[in-house]
């Protein structure tokens, strides 16, 4: 018999424990319980972790199908493996996995993604449980924190079988955890360098005789060296379950979130170069504002039926209000020392968006197959002061950055009304015991329409796409197979529930994918690695006519093809090393842009050739001790290719030591060289990665 180390004591709870750290788990954690005496076990002592390969995801196939079964690339990272390695956000977590960099910004919500040759938030699309809000103005921003989840998943490729478009990339889907009867309770405090402060409180248990509860709530904030970078948020996540039956379940679903991230914009750079002496300073105003308030509520049903039906249908309502108050344009003089400020804007969003969807599974034979109708009703205010105007200028090493002061007026400029439904079938085919058939389609139907409240003018636009993705799955053994896929999606030219009259003659961007691949768990316990090939061909993008450079005309085509490896390796014991690898060779095919310029053979902007990912866990006795690397290669800020964001590697680190079955205490270090780099650009600047910084975490369950 094997058990993991969470699963008995390694040392008597009476052995006696340095003063300090007995005093402060006594402070911190409950009280032990008695120990009962087992009959001696074979213990493997090694840290959790794993791909998930045995794990069902409705990520990458509503039929259920396990990462190894599932034709595509699919990878799972789960909250013990988030918090062994100090990934409190969800960008830190999501960019730990095969091939994805950060595009994040204040202008964008944060969550804006680059992986496998495609970028932004009308390539990489974020769920919370399947669901996803609509896209306005660039903009996704929750789910911002990785507490509360079971894990993360992350299907790589286009996605649009099960999450619609907008997924050429990827998508990214966080799975919350949920309900118990067995009555548990987790507690996370942390404390740490620029005043960083968490805490965590998840509670779940049984209420009468059918009910049960998860509530989850998490509060933030944390500085920088630089002025005016504080950054601060908090959370409430909460689910009831009634469960009259074994085969009827009832879940209700009420969450809220406020987030308010550092108003900084960027660092300015001259002759393509940030100037060190000037990385930590912010030139934004005293008084600027980012603000993202969500409101979540959700019902679900679920019926089976009989053994080879059942119905599941979710209604929801989600509101996002947005609010931004910057300057954000800023050029450096180096004759004078000063920099210039421009854009003084101001911008709301008020976002609404009513849905529900209706699935079905059928099991017959050898197949599952899943049947499902998304609607969705979503309704925009968009308020700015446009156009965009203001300037200053402030002394760049010593900035007074003084009051925002409107050079327009706020108000209401648009009101965008989308409706979207969607039809889609699944069926996962195991016609003998070494193959697997996997078809899916799905048609997407959008009407939107827009006012402008200002002139009056209004237009609407009706938008559809059919996507499909069939796969072959060859299983050579228990804990090998072997696939390969073709599939087609669509993104969005625009965004979706912001289209400008300017693109409303486009259609939607056709995605088509080749893809094979590997996945293999290796006996034992030692291990388990996958292996991807593939090549997207994206067309119909927006290019300038040659002929007339002035005019945007749909015609452009990128491509992209690369090598994914991904491994997790358990050599010995108390040993185990976690790792990753992409190699992404992308370029436009042909792309004209204003002016006449001719793009064909660059690279995208954003994409980095090479990415990869490692991370070491030793294991000794009641401590833990973790070393992780992250590498990403060069990047462009634009088409152009004029502007490069350099290659970095940042080291990051961690110990921790767990006093008993029910404390741990871990030490985290970020940056450990204190590396200065660029993590993403904005509007020309540079946004620079964080510092070097170290916290302690203390966890408890109760």
């Amino acid at each position: 018999m094997k058990l993991t180390k969470s699963c008995v004591s390694r040392r008597s709870p009476a052995k006696l424990r340095p003063l300090p750290f007995a005093l402060l788990a006594a402070f911190l954690s409950a009280p032990a319980v008695a120990q009962t005496t087992l009959a001696p076990v074979e213990v493997t002592a090694v840290p959790d972790g794993s791909l998930g390969l045995n794990r069902p995801s409705a990520t990458g196939s509503r039929t259920g199908l396990s990462a190894q079964e599932l034709p595509a690339s699919l990878e799972q990272m789960d909250a013990d493996t988030m918090r062994r390695r100090g990934d409190f956000g969800v960008v830190e977590a999501v960019t730990r996995t095969t091939g994805l960099t950060s595009q994040g910004t204040g202008g964008n919500g944060g969550l804006s993604f680059s992986v496998r040759g495609f970028a932004g938030v009308n390539s990489v699309g974020v769920a919370e449980d399947g669901a996803r809000i609509g896209t306005a103005a660039g903009t996704i921003n929750y789910p911002n924190t990785s507490w509360g989840y079971e894990r993360i998943e992350v299907l790589r490729g286009p996605a649009s079988i099960v999450s619609g478009a907008g997924t050429a990339g990827a998508v990214i889907n966080a799975v919350r955890k949920q309900p118990s009867r067995e009555r548990s309770t987790e507690l996370l405090l942390g404390l740490g360098q620029y005043d960083t402060y968490r805490l965590g409180l998840g509670a779940t248990g049984p209420i009468g005789e059918i009910a049960s509860y998860r509530v989850d709530v998490y509060g933030h904030q944390s500085d920088a060296k630089r002025d005016h970078a504080r950054s601060h948020g908090g959370k409430l996540m909460s689910t009831l379950r009634l469960q009259p039956s074994s085969d009827l379940r009832f879940e209700l679903l009420a969450d809220f979130s406020e987030q308010k991230p550092g108003d900084y914009w960027g660092t300015p750079v001259y002759n393509g170069k940030v100037m060190k002496h000037l990385r930590h300073e912010n030139y934004n105003v005293t008084d600027g504002v980012v603000r993202y308030k969500d409101t979540r509520l959700r019902a679900r049903a679920e019926w089976t039926a009989n053994e080879w039906l059942s119905i599941r249908n979710e209604v929801y309502h989600f509101a996002s209000d947005r609010h931004w108050k910057n300057v954000e344009g800023y050029r450096y003089d180096p004759a004078t020392d000063t920099v210039s400020r421009s854009d003084y804007l101001e911008i709301f969003h008020d976002l609404e968006q009513t849905g529900n969807r209706l699935e079905a599974t059928i099991t017959a034979g050898q197949h599952k197959a899943v049947l499902g109708w998304e609607y969705s009703q979503a309704d925009l205010r968009l308020s700015n002061n446009a156009p965009y105007g203001g300037s200053s200028s402030v002394d760049a090493r010593d900035p007074i950055h003084g009051l925002w002061v409107n050079p327009g007026v706020t108000q209401p400029k648009t009101d965008t009304d989308t409706t979207q439904n969607a039809f889609y079938f699944e069926d996962a085919w195991r016609f003998s015991d070494k193959w697997q058939l996997l078809f899916g389609a799905r048609r997407d139907l959008s009407d939107y329409d827009r006012r402008d409240r200002l002139t009056g003018v209004s237009f609407g636009k009706k938008l559809s796409g059919t996507s499909w993705r069939l796969g072959l799955t060859h299983f050579v053994s228990d804990d090998l197979s072997v696939y390969g896929q073709v599939s087609k999606g669509y993104d969005p030219i625009d965004n979706m529930l912001s289209l400008s009259l300017a693109n409303s003659a486009f259609k939607l961007a056709s995605a088509k994918q080749v893809e094979v691949g590997l996945k293999q768990q290796f006996g034992q316990g030692l291990g388990e690695w996958t292996a991807a090939i593939y090549r997207i061909e994206k067309d119909d993008i927006i290019t300038r006519d040659p002929v007339q450079p002035a005019i945007s005309v749909q015609g452009g085509s990128q491509h992209s093809k690369g090598i994914e490896l991904t491994a997790v390796l358990r050599p010995t014991r108390q040993l185990m090393f976690e790792g990753n690898y992409a190699l992404i060779d992308a370029e436009f095919d042909e792309l004209v842009e204003a002016g006449g310029a001719d793009r064909a053979g660059n690279r995208p902007a954003n994409v980095a050739r090479n990415i990869a990912n490692l991370w070491g866990h030793y294991l000794i006795g009641d401590w833990q001790a973790s070393l992780g690397a992250r590498y990403v290669g060069k990047r462009y800020a634009n088409n152009a290719n004029s502007l490069t964001l350099p290659s970095y590697t940042v080291f990051d680190a961690a110990i921790s030591w767990q006093y008993d079955q029910n404390t741990t205490l871990r030490l985290l270090g970020r940056n450990l060289t204190d590396k200065v780099y660029a993590a993403a650009s904005y509007g020309g600047n540079f946004v620079m990665g964080d510092d070097r910084r170290v916290e302690l975490i203390a966890e408890m369950k109760f």
